[in-house]
């Protein structure tokens, strides 16, 4: 690694189309903060396993659900593990990173989540509700997701889908953090318009509760999103551990918001890369 100057692979697919966001000037904000203190250049998820190793480092960010690319991207992990690539995300979280899997082992331990099962003898262990929320274990941006009433839930139970209830929860809130620091959170006051999204002032609870999470995954650098939804009873229940490329929505930030969380990342790269 250079000694003054480090270089960054930006991994991003600028053309997404996500419902509700614009990655792409989201990533651009980012990249162009983050050009003062790295030599930086920016590639689509696809052409990232064949430049990682002219640089000290690849950053994993607004890419897209892998679902589009899945063989490409499991080629480009196994490769930058081989080879000791420094990857931002590190490629040993526990959560998204890895699939939908960490739902159902957080549920069967009691923790805080939206109670989620996958097998048809364990359809019992959810409460009872009008509709059920079916989607794919490996899904990603709510593709594959289904609202469905109780007596389809058999037949689906198969292992390949989760199963949770419909919650009929207040808002939703996501906490970001950049390392294990926490730095904002957001909500959705409108729970219909999950991407409109006002600043929120947390309470040392909230931030317990997301805590809690980033704690378990044991990322020691990185950046990401705990979601969380409001239950009718009060409680935070965690919807999902985003730890790959967490969208950041840094546009729903004021300035001083925004220079706080670039210096935050840059501090984390700059630590990450120094290993």
């Amino acid at each position: 690694m250079s000694a003054v100057r480090p270089s960054l692979l930006y991994v991003t697919d600028l053309a997404y189309q996500a419902r509700g966001r614009r990655y792409c000037d989201e990533d651009v904000l980012l990249t162009s903060r983050l050009r003062a203190d790295f030599d930086l250049a920016l590639c689509h998820p696809l052409d990232a396993a064949a430049l990682m190793q002219s640089f000290d480092g690849v950053v994993v960010r607004n890419s897209g659900p892998v679902l589009g690319y899945q063989k490409e991207y499991d080629a480009f992990r196994e490769r930058a593990l081989q080879d000791g690539v420094r990857v931002y995300n590190p490629l040993t979280g526990r959560a998204d990173m890895a699939g939908k899997q960490y739902l159902l082992d957080l549920s069967a331990e009691g923790c805080p989540v939206i109670p989620t099962v996958d097998r048809p003898e364990d359809l019992h262990r959810l409460p009872e509700a009008d509709r059920y929320v079916v989607k794919p274990k490996l899904g990603a941006d709510s593709i594959g997701l289904r609202i469905l009433p109780p007596d389809a839930l058999p037949a689906l139970a198969d292992g390949s889908v989760l199963i949770q209830p419909c919650v009929d929860f207040t808002y939703e809130v996501s906490f970001i953090y950049v390392d294990h620091d926490f730095q904002y959170a957001l909500y959705a006051p409108h729970p219909d318009r999950r991407w409109q999204l006002e600043p929120y002032r947390p309470t040392v609870r909230d931030l317990e509760f997301a805590q809690r999470f980033i704690d378990w995954n044991g990322l020691a650098h990185g950046i990401q999103r705990v979601d969380a939804c409001r239950a009718p009873d009060g409680e935070l229940l965690l919807v999902e551990l985003e730890d790959l490329n967490p969208y950041l929505s840094l546009d729903a930030l004021d300035e001083a918001g925004q220079d706080a969380f670039v210096a935050a990342t840059t501090r984390s790269l700059r630590h990450f890369l120094a290993g």
